[in-house]
Formats: structure tokens, C-alpha cells, sequence
């Protein structure tokens, strides 16, 4: 189970002295606490920790751009260290291709034929892709498809 192997690898991060590592995992347990706490659970199951990971994923994203564009160019290597340490946790993504034609399987099987079938469209295609996929890109993928019909 992901909450078991993020509690070894913070472990490993102490015993190694690894403060980044350690810090990084420190903080997603915390979040993974609160969430379970908020939920009313015991645990999160492997699904509600990838909801963490990519909500701090996206918050990290925000600050390298933030860093970034104000200079701080330490500051932003620093959270992309972090990043990968994130992402480490979350499961390969898809390559293009393959999420391009799981856009054209979906379509066949809803039948969808404009943008205006776009929602139906990306609300069975989460329940494919979750997690394996950037929404962001999918959507974008999906506008173009819909928009430009073959």
C-alpha cells in the first residue's frame, strides 16, 4: 500500500539524515493525516493519497513559477528537488499516444460528435485515466479533438 511505502521511505529518509527527503514526506504524511482526519478515517486508500500528492505536486508547480518570475532561482531549484520527490510517488504517466486514443475509444463509445459533449466526454475519461494523465493535458486534447472532427 502507497501510505506504507511513504512511511518506510521517510524512515530511510531519518536514518539517512536526508533533510530534504525527509521534510518533503513529512509534510504529505501531515496532509495525508488531515485528510483522513477530515474524511473521518482511519486511512486513505491509495486514490485519496494521489489526490494529496498532486494537490501539493500543483502547489510546488505555483511556486517554482513564482520563484522563477521574482529571481529566485535557489528557491525554485529547491522546490523542484521537491517535486521529484512527489512525483516519485505518483504512477507512470501516459504518453501522449496512448491517452489520444483512449480519447477516440471514449468518444466512440459515448458517441460524442461536438465540444458541447466535452463534459461527458472528460467525465469518463477521468474514470480511465485517473491519476495516470495531467487533467490539464487531457482536456486540452479533448478541445482539440472536439473541435476538429475527423
Amino acid at each position: 500500500m502507497l501510505a506504507d511505502n511513504i512511511f518506510n521511505d521517510y524512515k530511510e529518509a531519518m536514518k539517512a539524515r536526508d533533510t530534504l527527503k525527509s521534510s518533503v514526506i513529512s509534510f504529505l504524511r501531515a496532509e495525508m493525516l488531515n485528510q483522513a482526519t477530515a474524511k473521518k478515517k482511519d486511512k486513505l486508500d491509495d486514490a485519496e493519497i494521489f489526490v494529496v500528492i498532486k494537490k501539493q505536486i500543483k502547489q510546488h508547480q505555483d511556486s517554482i513559477e513564482q520563484f522563477t518570475a521574482g529571481g529566485r532561482i535557489e528557491a525554485a531549484e529547491k522546490e523542484k528537488k521537491e517535486l521529484e520527490i512527489l512525483k516519485s510517488y505518483l504512477p507512470a504517466e501516459l504518453p501522449i499516444e496512448q491517452i489520444k486514443s483512449l480519447i477516440e475509444e471514449t468518444i466512440v463509445e459515448i458517441g460524442a460528435v461536438s465540444i458541447k459533449d466535452m463534459g461527458k466526454l472528460m467525465k469518463e475519461l477521468t474514470l480511465k485515466i485517473a491519476g495516470k494523465a495531467d487533467g490539464k493535458l487531457v482536456s486540452e486534447l479533448v478541445r482539440q479533438r472536439l473541435s476538429t472532427p475527423s
